[in-house]
């Protein structure tokens, strides 16, 4: 698929419209939580942000395949599957925070061809699509120049997604760049996207975390790949590394890889 047919662009739209006031009416709720077998928290908002999605999906395309974090997969050797978080971050969603999102991705044959970050509480959306330019808001974006790790500003969500020897790797990319900031969750993407940061990278992540941030970032003329520069799909090792500027991905995996 050389281009994402408008059709496509305009349901997962519909999608992230539907689930934003679910989001927005537990925003700031007394909302509880239980703890998952991974140990990462889930509330009545992710299951019924997700649940509404996945029956969208069900009418409109029956023959897409549909991989969730809160329901699970179906049909994922479709020619078309959706990739769906109903709320990335939900941990600052619990503490009032408003730097969580829903992603809404879809792979065509196993490629990240299309994908929505939808910030409930601040209003914002970015989306990309193959072979349309990245919109934050409806407005097209790019990312900056940089042409050096040392000059880079790199955004991360916390240290505890780097254990065993992916610790050491990305302390030496740290090491490398210019300053970092923590706690971004999926929208250190979008601020890459809009060129207000020139690397993200990240590890422990499921195709639910990232998938929906591919066509965004690509989108913007960037890159994005695990940390050794495969594409990001369903099989992947949980590492993630955006660049804004391609110039940076190379050395930025070479720093990985000491």
């Amino acid at each position: 698929m050389d281009t994402c047919p408008d059709s496509l662009i305009a349901f997962a739209s519909r999608l992230a419209d539907t689930v934003r006031p679910i989001s927005q009416s537990y925003f700031r709720t007394p909302v509880t939580a239980e703890v998952k077998d991974d140990e990462s928290p889930v509330s009545v908002a992710d299951r019924e942000a997700e649940a509404a999605m996945r029956k969208l999906i069900e009418t409109e395309y029956p023959e897409h395949g549909i991989y969730g974090e809160e329901y699970g997969a179906v049909r994922t050797d479709a020619e078309f599957v959706w990739v769906l978080d109903p709320i990335d971050g939900t941990k600052s969603f619990l503490v009032g925070k408003p730097l969580f999102g829903t992603l809404i991705g879809l792979l065509h044959h196993g490629k990240a061809v299309l994908g929505i970050i939808d910030m409930p509480a601040l209003e914002e959306r970015w989306i990309g699509a193959k072979g349309h330019p990245s919109t934050f808001n409806g407005d097209p974006i790019t990312i900056r120049s940089c042409d050096a790790l040392s000059k880079a500003w790199m955004l991360v969500t916390s240290p505890d997604m780097f254990l065993g020897d992916n610790e050491a790797a990305f302390k030496r990319l740290k090491s490398s760049v210019q300053f970092l900031r923590w706690g971004t969750d999926c929208m250190g993407y979008g601020l890459l996207a809009n060129g207000f940061a020139d690397v993200v990278c990240e590890a422990n992540m499921q195709p639910y975390d990232y998938v929906a941030l591919v066509p965004v970032v690509e989108g913007a003329g960037g890159i994005m790949t695990d940390w050794y520069g495969n594409p990001l799909g369903l099989e992947n090792d949980g590492t993630v590394l955006a660049c804004g500027d391609k110039r940076l991905h190379g050395p930025a995996m070479a720093a990985l890889k000491g």
